[in-house]
């Protein structure tokens, strides 16, 4: 069970990367290119707030599980 978890850590390491990648590049800076005011701000804050939170979120729990805090032996 400890190496699954250890397996999920890559997974969820390689989603922060691609959540990041389609954050930035599919949804934020498309918006913001458009010129019209509620884009502009919509793509604001996909960029400067949701982005950081979503990957950092799950890099970190990847990062947390690559490391085995989440294994039984450690309790």
């Amino acid at each position: 069970m400890n190496n699954l978890k250890k397996l999920l850590g890559i997974v969820w390491i390689m989603l922060a990367i691609y959540t990041a990648y389609f954050s930035i590049f599919e949804l934020a800076l498309p918006k913001i290119a458009t010129g019209h005011q509620e884009d502009l701000v919509f793509g604001i804050i996909i960029l400067c707030i949701l982005t950081p939170i979503i990957s950092l979120g799950l890099g970190l729990f990847g990062y947390y599980s690559l490391l085995g805090e989440y294994d039984k032996k450690k309790m």
